[in-house]
This record gives structure tokens, sequence and C-alpha cells, in this order.
């Protein structure tokens, strides 16, 4: 009986034998891109340590006119904060503010001045110059307390002001050191990222191994890798919400350790303020047999003619001193929950009969991103294989990345609240019943498919009702075998078409007793009752809002810095004469994510695929596809208004439909053909520039994610990118 030993060594030679030179290459390509990362890291990233290790260190700390602690630190105080040096007459080529690292940690507002051959005076910023930037230093990062000058000649006079709008005093100093030598750091999280970089460039270049690998003639090989890599990406998209902690709402002994309660090895604790706890709160009021809020309003609202005034309820507020729950439904004297009820039925009522305690929010939106990354893969498999002939290993991972990556949710997960539960609950409840029709359609038995995708599509509606337009795919993937095949007319075809109707109708009789309990319609869901920033009972639809929506959400190029992320708020501006619900946006889909440029070719596309099959399934899906993302997107801005987040609402269907144009476009390109290499690189350029974009979005600073919460932590990812500063 062959030992272990000799079984390994013979799947060893057998891989070997048929898959060696393969094996050879990728080791050969791994290890260079491990080398050029490595060089990277040591000789581009840490170009501060070698273009300091020449200088001669100056002691500021004689000069410092502070109070110093009995262990010779210095004390900034709330009246002394500024530093001056005079008569220094020396080259400055930086600063080192050696803040003690073992003080609460905060990030510090820093502006320098200076006077030098070129300017006899401090000088600042004036209509046509730009003056020395305040930078932005964190007590806690090291690399953050160099500021390196660009003085002109010798520096006379030195002034450096620290402060900043939330700065606790007083601060600890260490000391202040000109010309300092920057310290060697090799950031084990830039090389991996580097590496990453790197070894999807050689992955995806256009001459790469995987675009010869067929989906199709390799299955079994290429659903291992698609498996791998969504793998990684549910790793990616895991570690990116964890690291916003403030928002998470889940506490152990190392994690959000503040709020552990020293016993359980891990426990959950409120997060976003009193009325981020409307689901849960819902959760406990079901408990006892109620469908409204336990708080109870108070009595100067229920006496109010028009409660929906924000205006005149912030008045009643501040005259009577008494709270009120913001951005729930008022009806009735009662608060209700307006968002869809699912995620309360699916997550919070099971984790509080089973716990007692609340769920957290974050975690339902990472199950639901999750599952939607999951889904997309799902479904754009089953398009590659069914409907296409020519698509490669290659071509589907780089398709597969945009779908999932540009679509919206990494802002979900950015801001993983109650406000984007419903929306990433929706997107996955829609692609795993859209893939579950596909599969349905080929299947022998076809009943239990149909049933189990109109169930996921049905129960979009009690989360993000906008997005039940993708039911309308419904009519491009049945109408040829249920209407023009007159399979309907069948016994068994009218048995199908009963279990694709029966679970909407379900759901939508325990959804309208739902309404009717709470506000006496089976269609009113309650949103017009929100407590929010304007009155929704007599928000209307109006066209002049359209306009401006549609040029934030499709057209407005993005508004770019040459500071990290590199992307800020985009202006924006309207000559609608009336109020506008706007959060802050980053630009239009169609102008940032080039992936989108190939809608432009839709017409032209679709004729090459018409005049090659008979049917036109795929022509319709894009179509409704289409179709579907500007009714969204019209519907967000007529009822709600212009928020980031909506983009996840539309995004999808757009990017969705450029994914099966590129794959039309494959289908009819001769390999080695000059026009294919063409397409190939256009084709990468696209998906790199709109992954980027969408990913960058991910780090734009903003009011109450981590960059607000913990902004010394923030500047150390700043400082890993702006390694030049």
């Amino acid at each position: 009986m062959p030992t272990v030993r000799a079984n390994i060594a013979y799947a060893y030679d057998g891989f070997m034998r048929k898959h060696g030179p393969l094996a050879q290459r990728f080791l050969k390509c791994a290890a260079a891109v491990v080398a050029i990362a490595l060089l990277l890291e040591v000789f581009v990233f840490n170009v501060n340590y070698f273009a300091t290790a020449g200088y001669s260190p100056i002691s500021l700390d004689d000069k410092l006119d502070l109070r110093q602690t009995v262990d010779d630190e210095y004390l900034l105080t709330e009246a002394n904060h500024v530093l001056e040096f005079n008569d220094l007459n020396t080259e400055v080529h930086n600063i080192r503010l050696d803040f003690d690292y073992r003080q609460p940690a905060q990030q510090l507002s820093v502006k320098v001045q200076f006077t030098d051959e070129a300017h006899r005076t401090y000088f600042d910023s004036t209509d046509y110059t730009e003056g020395v930037p305040e930078v932005a230093v964190s007590t806690l990062v090291d690399a953050s307390e160099y500021l390196n000058l660009n003085t002109s000649g010798v520096v006379n006079d030195l002034r450096i002001e620290i402060g900043g709008e939330k700065v606790n005093y007083p601060i600890r100093l260490t000391g202040v050191t000109l010309n300092a030598h920057h310290p060697f750091s090799f950031n084990t999280t830039r090389f991996a990222l580097t590496a990453a970089v790197l070894g999807l460039a050689v992955l995806f270049r256009p001459r790469s191994f995987i675009y010869r690998i067929g989906i199709v003639e390799r299955p079994r090989l290429s659903k291992a890798i698609i498996v791998a890599v969504v793998a990684v990406e549910a790793l990616v998209l895991s570690s990116y919400l964890f690291f916003g902690s403030n928002l998470v709402g889940v506490a152990t002994s190392s994690y959000n350790s503040g709020s552990w309660n020293g016993s359980s090895i891990v426990n959950t604790f409120e997060v976003g303020g009193e009325n981020a706890q409307q689901y849960a709160e819902l959760a406990k009021s079901m408990t006892e047999g109620k469908l409204y809020l336990e708080a109870e309003p108070p009595e100067w609202l229920q006496q109010m003619d028009d409660p929906y005034d924000r205006g005149a309820r912030d008045e009643l507020q501040k005259a009577t001193g008494e709270d009120y729950l913001f951005d729930v439904a008022y009806y009735d004297g009662k608060y209700y929950v307006y968002f869809g009820v699912v995620p309360v039925l699916l997550f919070y009522l099971p984790f509080y009969v089973l716990t007692g305690a609340n769920f957290p929010t974050a975690v339902g939106v990472l199950i639901a991103v999750l599952a939607f990354a999951l889904g997309c893969s799902a479904l754009l498999d089953r398009f590659a294989r069914y409907h296409f002939k020519r698509v490669s290993l290659g071509l589907y991972l780089l398709l597969q990345m945009p779908l999932v990556l540009c679509s919206g949710v990494l802002y979900l997960l950015k801001f993983p609240t109650f406000y984007s539960l419903p929306i990433a609950l929706g997107l996955a409840f829609s692609v795993w019943g859209l893939y579950l029709w596909t599969r349905g359609r080929t299947a022998r038995r076809r009943c239990g498919w149909f049933l189990a995708g109109s169930l996921c599509m049905a129960l979009v509606a009690g989360c993000r009702p906008q997005l039940l337009v993708l039911s309308l795919l419904a009519f491009p993937l049945f109408w040829r075998p249920y209407v023009s095949e007159r399979r309907l007319f069948t016994p068994r075809g009218a048995r199908e078409f009963a279990c694709l109707v029966a679970p909407y109708a379900v759901v939508a009789v325990g959804l309208g007793w739902y309404n009717q309990a709470r506000f006496g319609s089976v269609t009113d869901f309650g949103a017009n009752y929100n407590l929010t920033v304007n009155d929704m009972t007599k928000r209307g639809w109006n066209v002049g809002r359209l306009a401006p929506a549609l040029f934030s959400y499709l057209l407005q190029p993005p508004c770019v810095s040459g500071s990290f992320p590199f992307l800020q708020e985009a202006p924006f501006q309207t000559t609608y004469m009336g109020q506008t619900v706007k959060e802050p946006t980053f630009g239009g889909i169609l102008a940032c994510l080039p992936l989108l440029w190939i809608l432009a070719g839709s017409r032209r596309i679709l004729r090459l695929r018409t005049a090659q099959r008979a049917t036109r399934t795929v022509a319709g899906v894009i179509a409704a596809l289409l179709a579907g993302g500007v009714i969204v997107a019209l519907a967000d801005a007529e009822m709600a208004g212009i928020l980031q987040r909506y983009y996840a609402d539309f995004s999808f269907m757009f990017l969705a439909s450029a994914v099966l144009l590129a794959f039309i476009v494959n289908e009819n390109l001769q390999p080695g053909a000059a026009s294919t290499g063409i397409f190939m690189k256009a084709l990468l350029a696209a998906v790199g520039v709109s992954v980027a974009y969408s990913l960058l979005i991910c780090f734009i600073p903003e009011v109450g994610w981590v960059s607000d919460a913990y902004p010394w932590a923030y500047q150390d990812i700043v400082e890993m990118v702006q390694f030049w500063t």
C-alpha cells in the first residue's frame, strides 16, 4: 500500500506534467511582483529617509518658551500654543514636532510661517498666491510629525501655530528639531497593497493566460478560481467595514474595547444615536404585539397642527427642551418605522428573541453586501456560460470586479447604518432572485426555482420598494417561453407561471396587512409621515427637481485635488427655486465610471446581437436594466433627494447593462486581431479607473465616519499614501 508521502509525490508529479509550465510562469511572475513591491517600499516609499540622511539636525528645545513638566516635556496650552524662533540664520529643510505618543491621541492642525531670502516678512495666501498650507499632524503617527519645507535659502524667523477646532489642551511636546532625519519605515500594509496592485496588473495584462481559459470549455477550473476571487473580495469588504469601528456596534477585548462588557467574548452596543435604534426598537415592540415604537412623542408634537414642518418642530423643541425622534414616521400620536420591515423580521426580531440584545446593524449590512457580491458573481456566471460562447475567465473576472465594487455597496459599508441596510438587502434579494429565475429557465423542474426566485424578488418590496423595477426583467426572461411559445397555456406552464406569481401575491398580502394596521391603507408605507428635513406630506412631484438630480446622479464630473484621497465633494448649483434635499455627492456615474461609456454604443452593439441570435433575451434584459436605472434615479430624486447612498439604487442596473454589452462585443471580435487588442486595452483602462474612483470615495473624510471619529487614525492612512510629504 503506497504511503502518504508516495501519494503526495504521485499527485505532485501528475500536476507538474499537466500544468508544470503554467505553474513555473506563475511562480516567476509572483516572485517578480514581490521583488518589485519590495524595491518600491524600500527605495521609493522611503524616499525621505534617503533624502534626509545627510542633514545635520538642529534642536530648538533650548529656544522653547513653554512650561516644562517634571519629565522634561513641554506643555502647549490654549493660551500658549504658538512657537516662534527668531534669528535662526540657517537652511531649514524640515521640522520635527515630537509629541508624546503616550498622551491621548488627537489630530492637530499646524500652520507654519517663515521668513527667508525671498520673504523678509511672514507671508500668507493672497489673491494671486497660496501661502504655506496648514497640515494635519497626529500625536500618534510619527510620520505626520515630519514637515518638509520648501524655503528660499537661509531661514531667519520661524513661526509654528499648533491648534485646531477640536483640540484638547494641554498637549505634551517632547521637542522641536530642524533638519531631522526621517526614520526608515517598512509599512507592511503598503507593501501588501502594492504587491496586490502589481499582481492585478500582471494578471489582467492583455496577454495573460487567464484570457485563454474559456469558462465554458474549462468549467471546473474557472469555477474554482471564481470562488477564490469572490472569497478574497469578501475578505476585503469585511475588512473595510470593520475598519470603520465607530459605526460597527460590536465590541471585544481588543476591538472597540471601550464598549466591551468585560465578560463576554463579544457583545453589541448602540451606535449612531437614539433614532438609529428604530429597527431594534420595532423588534422589541413586535414581541409585545405592537407595530409602533415604545417611545412616547412629546406633548408639543402631538398638539402641532403640522408636525411635519421641520422649522416649526425645531422652534418648539428649543422652547420646551423636549426632544423628539428624528427620521421616523409620526402618525396619529405614535412613532412608526417607515423603512422596509423585512430587515426587522430577518435580523432584529430573531436576534432580540434569542439574546435580548439589539442586533448590530453594521453586521446586517455586511451580510447583505456579501450576499450581493455572491449573487452578482453567480448571476454573471450564469449569463456568461449560458448566453455567450467565448467569455474567458479573464474577461469574466475583469467585469465582475466593477459590477460589485462600483455598484455603490462600498459606500453602504462606509456608513453601515439603518439607512444602508434596506438598500443593501434589497440589492441582495434582487440579484439572487434573478439568478434563481435564470436557473429555473433551463431546469427540468422549474417550480422550486421560480418560487424561490420570485420570493426573493417580492421581498424587495419590504426592503427597498424602488428596486422592484428589477422585476421588469421577468418580461425579457419569460416572454418567449411563456407567451411567444405559448407554454403558459399548457398545464405544466400554467403551474410554473403560478409559481412565478404566487410569492408576489403572498408578500403583497403581508405588506398590505402591515400597512393597513399602521396607517389605515394597504398601499401606504408611511414614508410621507417622516419627521425629516422637509415636509414629505407636501413634497409632491415636481419636474423642476429632475434636471439637477439627473445631472448630479449621472453627468456631474468628479471634483479632484492633489491630496489624498484626491476626490472632493462635487459642487452643486441649481436654478430650481424651491427646497432641494442634498447631501455631499462625488460625481455622476456616467462621468466617473468609464466602464459605462460603452452604453453610448448600445444600439449598434444590440444590432450585432439581434442579427446573430433568433432570441432577444439578452437585448431585452439590457433594455429593461437601462430603463429601470433611469426610472429609479428619477424616483429617488422626486421622492427623497440627491444623496450618495442612493447611487446604490441604480448603479448596478447601468453596470450590468455595460457588462452584458461588453460580452456581446467580445463575441464579435476575432482572436489576435488588432481590434481585439484595442478593445481589451480600453476595457482594462476603463475598469481600472472605475474601480479606483469607487475605492477612493471610500476614504473621503466625512462627518460620522472614522476620519471624523478618529482623525488621528485616519492620518495614518494619509501618511501611508502621501509618502513624499
